[in-house]
């Protein structure tokens, strides 16, 4: 390994994407891209050609890190599905991560189901022990029909089969779903599906955000050619009230106040399901402002 100074600061590459709830974590840029990076309606990594990075690089950052980052008690490990570096490198990682940021008490990470599936039981088991405390996999819909068509890379029982996997290895599971990515002909067999879905992965946490959709993609193209079709605002509250009615957690947290979302809810199941519900049938009745479009984000 070459040496490489610590103090220029951390070797960040492109845009770097963090879950909101990772806003004041150490991000650890591991690897630059995603390795599957064909979902139709994402456009983040499309710069990116997808590789690991060299471990001089990654220590050089943890040590910069442990100079000037002091303060920050959680790390997430980038890019877009960094689980899929292979368990020998991972575990190199959690061993510098320990030994040159003890104070760390919880690390994160972006998974999707091939990542996870790469990994035992026993591997993710023991990445666990050594500061793993939660993956992020996106779910984006529990419809079949619209995970083919928008190039997911896996189906709902896979879904279901990798974030179970993950809970019974001991390791907390924050899943993202996608309000209007069925478009409006499929909407609330989406939102149903959905909901069904997460009941039966019954994560820690769901995030749902709203389709916004991003130049360039080819989603974008079919929203140009008119072979896809957002709903309303209308039809995205009747497609978050369906999702949220179809979703029993035993007691998880259901956010949707990511920037993109018209109208920010936040649930903790199961007791507050109807006062939820409530909001969204006042928002429906035009009795509960919306979040204005200027301030809409991704």
């Amino acid at each position: 390994m070459k040496w490489m100074d610590e103090d220029v600061g951390m070797h960040y590459e492109g845009m770097c994407i963090r879950p909101p709830s990772e806003a004041n974590s150490i991000l650890l840029q591991a690897t630059v891209g995603c390795s599957h990076n064909k979902c139709t309606f994402c456009g983040s990594y499309k710069d990116k050609r997808f590789r690991i990075k060299d471990n001089d690089i990654i220590l050089s950052d943890i040590l910069f890190a442990s100079r000037y980052m002091q303060h920050k008690k959680r790390l997430f490990i980038m890019d877009g599905d960094a689980l899929i570096i292979p368990y020998h490198r991972l575990t190199w990682i959690f061993d510098k991560i320990k030994e040159h940021l003890p104070w760390v008490t919880r690390v994160g990470i972006y998974a999707n189901t091939k990542g996870i599936r790469m990994k035992s039981q026993e591997e993710l088991i023991r990445l666990r022990e050594m500061g793993l405390g939660i993956i992020y996999m996106g779910v984006e819909t529990g419809d079949d029909q619209t995970l083919e068509a928008i190039r997911k890379g896996a189906n709902a029982q896979r879904m279901l089969d990798m974030g179970n996997k993950v809970k019974q290895a001991g390791i907390k599971l924050s899943v993202t779903v996608l309000l209007g990515i069925a478009g409006k002909e499929r909407s609330l067999i989406h939102a149903k599906a959905t909901g069904k879905l997460l009941s039966a992965i019954d994560p820690d946490y769901v995030g749902a955000l709203t389709l916004m959709i991003m130049p360039g993609t080819p989603l974008a193209n079919d929203l140009s050619a008119g072979r896809f079709e957002l709903p309303d605002n209308y039809g995205l509250l009747m497609e978050l009230r369906e999702m949220i009615a179809s979703t029993n957690l035993s007691r998880g947290l259901f956010f949707s106040n990511h920037a993109s979302n018209y109208l920010p809810v936040k649930i903790r199941y199961p007791e507050g399901k109807e006062q939820a519900l409530h909001l969204i049938d006042m928002a429906i009745q035009g009795k509960v402002g919306l979040r204005p479009e200027w301030m809409r984000a991704l």
